[in-house]
């Protein structure tokens, strides 16, 4: 069998093997239907799949869908991306990638990038890239030069792709400590040359007005106000290696040249790491507070203007006994204490917050070769974790009345690396990888939230306390546009080992017209459904597939259904059906009349 070079290849791990086999139960696609009469004519209507009889004693789980329980708009505040390596957006890869990002969902999509002003030539490499925006001459005069940046927003124009601008990194000719400049990570020190406060602010600031002067001009002001400007990146940490102060001083030039420019641009940050930690904390709240009645080091005015709120929250992994750990307690903790801290000041609490990375752990970067347990990187797991943690967020925003714009997983494509090398990204060269295909269901919803409750939901505060260790999160959500019900459906654990399925029995209800004609489609991501990965390892892990063999991974790596749709010639108000959901599945129920 051959091996990817620098891979981690699951099969390799007989633990792992096991974990895998154990979760590959064999569906059926036997569909029966049957129509139940039900008193003051409400009809109930039973597909149920057939199922081996040796899985009936597995933990059944009831779904109620409530149809005619709207609980308003669904926000496609998922739609959020992003990436260390800016280069990549206009690379063969790339740019496929953003155009089946573009088309996955209703409203715009959002990318985020480091990078955007790091002096460099344009190559690419992990943690890396450039675009040789400022440069000066032999007498310190600036020299502007928007081309690499060009290529970056045109394909996002192309796309349709709405940038979330990361205004950083420091270009060299700024910098007040240039040397070591490029970092070769991961030898030797990242945070070099570009981490540092520029030596002339006014000259920092300048560079930023003539960034979005040159946006409008070249997109359009319309296009441009709708981008959000977000300054830096984890400036509480070493991507950021001056003081809290020069931070905010770096802040308030910044967001002043980006209003001189474009008054009715959104501003905002800080961007800070999981506010769980105590410094984390401290960095948000002290910034909040400048920004309500610090001495603006711009203008001289008090306080900073501020469109929105961001910090990161991440979770973590580690391997256990041979099995990929993950940690959904600590993510969502993160994301509450950083609620929490936004919720307690009174002119802050109604702006709009994103999570501007989200994610299981904190190294995109870094592979499964060198770190076994991002192995669950290329699998159904990552897909289930994350809808468990949209679902949690959700709530937590509900529970801190906050409005919470968006939640961007750090993810993307590595251009040219080995086909499911096990970094933290939505695609392997070309091949979509499970978690893609969450973020497809996703797009299939619309319309309105409804209710749904399921009897085998961990709830936020056992989540909370912890995790999914116990116990797995087998929950929904579900929305109703028109006349079509969508339900998501997860089976989550933390750990990734084998454990029986789950047989949901989902009932919904209240639907306000009787149906006389229906189309049920049913799709899935587990292990054998919308993978590439188990695809790709059952060929025998090749480092470069044949031709028919590359079609093959292309085709499954989309989003597929468990069965064909079923056509319904059907009556009645409600809707039940049963079917198998395996550990760490997801299941997509669209019902249409």
């Amino acid at each position: 069998m051959s091996r990817v070079k620098g891979s981690f290849d699951c099969r390799a791990d007989p633990k792992y093997s096991r974990s895998a086999i154990g979760r590959c139960i064999q569906r059926t696609h036997d569909i029966k239907y049957a129509v139940v009469a039900a008193p003051l004519m409400k009809f109930l209507i039973s597909l149920t799949l057939s199922l081996p009889t040796s899985l009936w004693a597995q933990q059944r789980v009831r779904i109620q869908v409530h149809a005619d329980n709207r609980q308003g708009a669904f926000k496609t505040n998922w739609a959020y991306f992003g990436h260390d390596e800016p280069n990549f957006t206009y690379m063969k890869y790339g740019r496929q990638l953003l155009s089946e990002l573009s088309a996955i969902s209703p409203d715009a999509v959002h990318i985020r990038t480091h990078n955007l002003l790091t002096t460099g030539d344009g190559a690419p490499a992990l943690k890396w890239g450039s675009t040789n925006a400022y440069t000066e001459d032999a007498s310190g005069r600036p020299i502007y030069n928007w081309t690499v940046l060009d290529k970056i927003f045109d394909t996002y124009h192309a796309a349709r792709i709405t940038p979330f601008v990361e205004i950083g990194f420091m270009p060299k000719a700024l910098s007040v400590h240039p040397d070591p400049y490029q970092h070769d990570w991961p030898k030797g020190a990242l945070w070099t040359g570009w981490a540092y406060p520029p030596k002339d602010y006014a000259k920092w600031a300048e560079l930023i007005r003539r960034w979005v002067l040159h946006s409008v001009e070249r997109y359009g002001r319309q296009d441009v106000e709708s981008w959000e400007w977000e300054v830096w990146n984890e400036p509480d940490i070493g991507y950021w290696q001056g003081t809290p102060e020069e931070y905010y001083q770096l802040y308030d030039y910044a967001v002043d040249a980006v209003k001189r420019a474009l008054p009715a641009a959104r501003v905002g940050g800080p961007a800070t790491t999981n506010p769980g930690n105590p410094k984390a904390a401290e960095f948000l709240r002290n910034f909040l507070t400048h920004c309500r009645r610090g001495k603006n080091y711009a203008t001289g005015n008090t306080g900073a203007p501020l469109d929105f709120i961001s910090f990161h929250a991440k979770g973590s992994v580690r391997m256990v006994d041979g099995h990929v750990q993950m940690d959904i307690r600590r993510h969502l903790n993160n994301i509450a204490k950083g609620f929490e801290i936004v919720a307690s000041f009174a002119e802050f609490r109604t702006l709009p917050v994103v999570l501007s990375e989200s994610d299981p752990e904190g190294c995109a970067a870094c592979s499964a070769a060198a770190h076994p347990e991002d192995a669950y990187r290329n699998t159904p797991q990552y897909a289930s974790y994350t809808a468990a943690v949209l679902q949690g967020a959700g709530e937590l925003a509900k529970r801190y009345k906050i409005d919470l714009q968006g939640i961007l997983t750090w993810a993307f494509e590595f251009e040219d690396q080995p086909y499911f090398a096990g970094f933290r990204a939505l695609a392997t060269r070309d091949i979509d990888l499970p978690v893609f295909n969450l973020f497809r269901m996703l797009g299939l919803m619309g319309g309105e939230r409804i209710r749904a409750e399921s009897s085998a939901a961990l709830g936020l505060d056992s989540a909370l306390n912890s995790g999914a260790r116990t116990a797995p999160d087998v929950n929904a959500l579900a929305t109703l546009n028109d006349r079509q019900v969508t339900i998501l459906v997860w089976n989550y654990q933390d750990d990734d080992v084998a454990a029986p399925s789950a047989i949901i029995d989902l009932t919904v209800e209240g639907i306000l017209r009787p149906i006389e004609q229906g189309l049920l489609r049913h799709f899935r991501i587990d292990q054998t459904t919308s993978n590439a990965f188990t695809t790709w390892r059952e060929m025998g892990s090749p480092e470069e597939p044949r031709t028919e063999q590359h079609a093959q991974l292309k085709a499954a790596g989309q989003l597929q259904l468990v069965s064909p749709p079923q056509r319904l010639e059907l009556t009645g108000h409600a809707v039940h059906l049963n079917f198998e959901l395996p550990s760490q599945g997801v299941s997509l129920i669209q019902l249409s009349w």
